[in-house]
């Protein structure tokens, strides 16, 4: 036999799986790429579904404005917040919530919720009974372990008369005027722990000049490196220091302080709130 023209069996088939790897690798890797390419997109698309559960913007109407400052601990968070006119009235409402947990579960359950609320009809009704039946539905659905503190308001601009519920969502609303600043109403149930429970309705006639403040827990729970809140307390005396200050300049200083406080290069917790400003 001449030398080459014969490959002995063994070496024939370890040169035909030589030729075979290549292509097997490369749909590997097409394949981790390809799948990397879709979690990349649903991911992008996820953060965008939840920037729309949040105000586009500011709200100005006659006599009031609204802004907000909105931080996430993670890139999803658990906050959600809306303000609106209601209907041609001269009411508007105002809701903000914070769902028991952080990351991604707790925004898909903060979607459920204000799919929830958004699906009330905006006429105007009772804090309360949006507390109601935002309870209601949530119990119905039943997501063990997983339950929103959540306060609702409704403006009348006419009278300058502030309505809201509060379902366990601390700190309270803050009053901030002439007088200095304080808590308003009480607390309540979270939204869906348990069935059936009542909701107060608390009110507060506003004047030109005053400001509330809606805020999540997350504020007042920012801790320093002590493992010391910056509590309501801290809260109510930045809000009293900058009580003559713009909606948007207000938020600013109320996020700066917690920051001054807590100095840490990351958040333990979302951190959201609104100011309401009564011209």
């Amino acid at each position: 036999m001449e030398l080459g023209t014969a490959v002995p069996r063994d070496l024939s088939r370890s040169a035909e799986k030589n030729t075979q790897h290549p292509s097997r690798e490369a749909l590997r890797i097409k394949q981790a790429m390809e799948a990397e390419k879709h979690f990349r997109e649903s991911f992008e698309e996820a953060f965008n579904i939840q920037q729309a559960m949040l105000p586009t913007g500011p709200l100005r109407l006659s006599s009031v404005e609204v802004k907000y400052k909105y931080r996430p601990a993670y890139v999803f968070s658990g906050d959600f917040l809306d303000y609106f006119p209601i209907g041609d009235s001269n009411l508007m409402g105002l809701y903000l919530g914070d769902v028991v947990g952080k990351g991604m579960p707790a925004a898909l359950y903060a979607a459920l919720a204000v799919g929830t609320l958004c699906g009330i009809h905006k006429r105007g009704e009772s804090p309360a009974a949006v507390l109601k039946f935002l309870n209601r539905r949530l119990c119905n659905r039943n997501v063990g372990g997983r339950y929103c503190s959540v306060q609702y308001a409704v403006l009348d601009r006419t009278s300058r008369q502030l309505r809201f519920g509060n379902a366990g969502l601390n700190p309270r609303p803050i009053l901030i005027s002439e007088a200095g600043a304080c808590e308003l109403g009480g607390g309540g149930f979270p939204c869906g722990m348990f069935d059936d429970v009542p909701y107060d309705v608390y009110t507060a006639q506003l004047s030109a000049g005053d400001t509330v403040l809606f805020s999540t827990d997350g504020l007042i729970e920012a801790q320093d490196h002590a493992g010391e809140p910056f509590t309501v307390e801290r809260l109510l005396e930045v809000c009293e220091k900058n009580r003559h200050e713009a909606p948007e300049i207000l938020l600013d200083r109320v996020f700066d302080a917690v920051d001054a406080h807590t100095r840490a290069d990351f958040l333990r917790d979302d951190m959201t709130a609104a100011a309401l400003r009564i011209d």
